[in-house]
């Protein structure tokens, strides 16, 4: 059902097909697109799918866990299970923003937030992402928080801290109950200069989608921040270590604040798997991150950052044998 309230039109979305046949755009947890509507630039109409039933279930089966779409962070962190077989989603899901913000922020949520540039949230300030405007005003403005892989027209890192884990699980996202789609592909190439993501309208998240669970993994998630910007991690770094004994059988390392997408480093995985575990192998790994890098003049104060932070994730990956359960 539908109703007015000002000049925002609301759908009260009931069902998965209520949902995806209605015009707007998707309210779940609220906890991005409520700052988005005190800022203006969520001005169209919403569907409000939070009454939808049956997209908050966690199940598990042979092929693997789906975790419905809104299921939240604080419930996916304290999922005792999911800490012991998918530890590199559990610790971000326990640490990312405010427990306030974890409490009501859900799976799918997460993944489909918008940018938090300060050009793009500022009311009056022109972004492609807003469609006035061709090109990215941080380029030639104010870019210290931006990337330093230049991949795309958008120079200000993803936000989504749940989108470099999941991608170290190489996961799926269903959409609108049917259709299977990578988190990988889901982002996309980074090109597109009016988008987060690549999910049309009409096309909504309904679940989360990880294969079977990997024995004798090790895990960790190392965010570097600033003082005075302590909400968005300056650098984020996801790693999985699947252990054979001391030799590292395979690698995976996901790291955000740093690119418009969130990044797998294949380049760090290759340098890790079939190595023995020792601090040159980690050092050694850690120092071809920076590969691919492409700084602004702003942001080459990260480039150092990125290794720092890829070798202590590792560090942490290698000495964490407790799995996915925070340690305080």
């Amino acid at each position: 059902m539908s109703d007015v309230q000002g000049h925002i039109m609301y759908t009260f979305a009931t069902s998965v097909q209520d949902a995806i046949a209605a015009t707007g755009e998707f309210r779940a947890g609220g906890t991005d697109l409520q700052e988005r509507l005190r800022s203006r630039n969520a001005n169209g109409s919403l569907i409000d799918i939070f009454g939808v039933e049956g997209l908050d279930d966690i199940t598990y089966a042979d092929d693997g866990v789906t975790i419905g779409a809104m299921t939240t962070l604080s419930t996916v962190g304290d999922h005792q299970q999911l800490q012991r077989d998918y530890p590199a989603l559990t610790l971000p899901a326990q640490t990312l923003a405010t427990p306030q913000t974890r409490h009501v922020a859900t799976m799918g949520g997460v993944l489909c937030q918008r940018t938090r540039c300060a050009y793009y949230r500022h009311p009056e300030l022109g972004c492609p992402k807003k469609g006035n405007a061709d090109v990215c005003p941080s380029r030639q403005g104010d870019h210290h928080l931006g990337v330093v892989f230049d991949i795309g027209p958008c120079v200000y890192p993803h936000p989504s801290s749940i989108g470099c884990a999941l991608l170290t699980y190489d996961a799926t996202v269903q959409i609108n109950g049917a259709q299977t789609l990578s988190v990988a592909d889901l982002f996309g190439s980074g090109k597109d200069a009016r988008s987060d993501h690549t999910l049309k309208p009409g096309q909504m998240i309904t679940a989360i989608q990880l294969p079977v669970a990997t024995q004798h993994e090790r895990a960790s998630y190392v965010r570097q921040m600033s003082r005075a910007w302590a909400e968005w991690p300056l650098v984020e770094v996801v790693v999985r270590l699947i252990m054979d004994n001391n030799t590292i059988k395979d690698a995976k390392v996901g790291i955000g604040g740093v690119a418009n997408i969130p990044l797998r480093l294949t380049e760090v995985e290759q340098a890790l798997i079939g190595t023995e575990a020792s601090e040159e192998s980690l050092s050694r790994a850690a120092k071809v991150a920076t590969e691919r890098c492409t700084p602004l003049p702003g942001t080459e104060y990260k480039v150092p950052m990125v290794v720092a932070g890829v070798l202590e994730a590792l560090e942490q990956a290698l000495a964490n044998e407790s799995g996915g359960q925070l340690e305080l």
